[in-house]
């Protein structure tokens, strides 16, 4: 069956973002449907993943269902109704299928691109709100302090001024303080703000 088995550490769960999404939505259908019987989630799981993979998603414009299989679901409730797609089969719709599992291949390219610029206008609307930060060696910064234990409101996040004496990667930066003792490790420029003296 050639499956594989991968990791991911719990601490950087952006490792595979997508499965994580997928996994919140579905935990949260359940939650849902549950209410407080939470022992009951295995009966509900498929009608969830039913409702999920028929569901259209905002960066494609299809279902899941219709991406793998070329055509849309059709419900119980359209068959029990007789709807349009129930009315319009007949047994000799073997043509007007295959013919669908012909586009297939073009219905999952046009959704990728939809996906694509999806995918640009999240980045662009997500990028207004990015403040970069650009240091150079020997500029002076302030750092965040870690908290230890309790903080009080009114105590002081920032301490400093340190001077950065080398960079390590586009954001990681060694500092020393005034009396010129090397800090142990690396800063990240998002712990990092511009001395202003």
């Amino acid at each position: 069956m050639k499956i594989t088995q991968s990791f991911t550490f719990v601490a950087y769960p952006q490792a595979n973002g997508q499965t994580e999404v997928v996994n919140r939505i579905i935990v949260q259908a359940l939650k849902t449907r549950l209410q407080d019987k939470r022992t009951d989630w295995v009966e509900e799981l498929p009608s969830v993943l039913w409702a999920y993979r028929t569901t259209r998603r905002a960066p494609t414009q299809e279902t899941a269902f219709n991406l793998v299989s070329g055509s849309e679901a059709v419900f119980r409730v359209e068959i029990e109704q007789s709807s349009a797609p129930v009315e319009s089969y007949s047994d000799d719709n073997d043509q007007s299928r295959a013919m669908e599992l012909d586009l297939v291949e073009e219905k999952r390219e046009r959704a990728l691109i939809r996906m694509e610029a999806y995918r640009g206008w999240v980045m662009k609307s997500s990028n207004k709100r990015v403040c970069i930060r650009n240091f150079q060696v020997g500029d002076l910064v302030i750092k965040k302090i870690n908290p230890a234990g309790d903080v009080e409101k009114l105590e002081a996040w920032w301490e400093g001024p340190y001077k950065i004496t080398r960079k390590v990667s586009s954001g990681d930066f060694y500092l020393e303080d005034a009396q010129g003792r090397s800090l142990k490790r690396p800063w990240n420029v998002f712990h990092l703000k511009k001395y202003f003296s």
